[in-house]
């Protein structure tokens, strides 16, 4: 009897382990100069104080005697870092690291309009497989980028690899709500308005 290929999600469908990447791909090759604007029709501009509020959590030192160094994995526009970048005063140093080269060309543009543009430095990486030597940064950060990833696994493993003695790990996404009665509407927004508004802003109809 033979195997069944090994499958995973996409939005709302199963689809093939080996094919996701690179719908992914396509998804944020088609929004990376409006990916913001997506972001902010979908969570109603929320999205922007959960950045804060991850990066508050994370609270990057202002000055020490090394290096604070920081890899932020699926941040190509480089929201985060400079989120990062501002808060420590311009003392960390944050690796911006994404599959997509169209989200980190955004990135890279809008870096150098930041108050500390050399504090961060834009890398083509897949998270599966990331070109950095073993324990390098003190913090790794990822913002609703966890669930693109085909093999979350192997991911965590090469973030912990990453990672020194001690390093913290972030992640923020979406999850479930808990909440008697919010939990219904949330399933009908998650369901048919941000699939609605996906469609809207990146033409694709296949992917929401």
């Amino acid at each position: 009897m033979a195997e069944t290929a090994p499958t995973t999600h996409f939005g709302a469908r199963n689809v093939p382990l080996s094919e996701k990447q690179g719908m992914v791909d396509a998804v944020f090759h088609s929004v990376a100069d409006r990916y913001d604007l997506m972001n902010d029709l979908m969570s109603g501009g929320v999205h922007r104080l959960w950045k804060d509020a991850m990066v508050a959590r994370l609270g990057p030192p202002k000055q020490g005697q090394r290096p604070y160094r920081v890899l932020d994995m699926a941040g190509g526009t480089g929201d985060i870092a400079e989120r990062i970048v501002n808060q420590s005063h311009g003392f960390a140093e944050v690796t911006v690291s994404d599959i997509n080269v169209d989200m980190l060309r955004v990135g890279k543009e809008r870096a150098a309009n930041w108050r500390y543009p050399g504090q961060a430095s834009f890398v083509e990486a897949n998270a599966e497989e990331l070109p950095f030597p073993d324990a390098h940064f003190d913090a790794y950060t990822i913002a609703f980028g966890i669930r693109n990833v085909p093999r979350i696994d192997v991911a965590l493993q090469e973030a912990h690899r990453a990672l020194k003695r001690g390093g913290r790990f972030l992640c923020l996404e979406f999850s479930s709500v808990d909440v008697p009665g919010l939990d219904r509407a949330y399933d009908l927004f998650s369901e048919q308005a941000i699939p609605a508004m996906g469609r809207m802003v990146t033409g694709d109809r296949e992917s929401y």
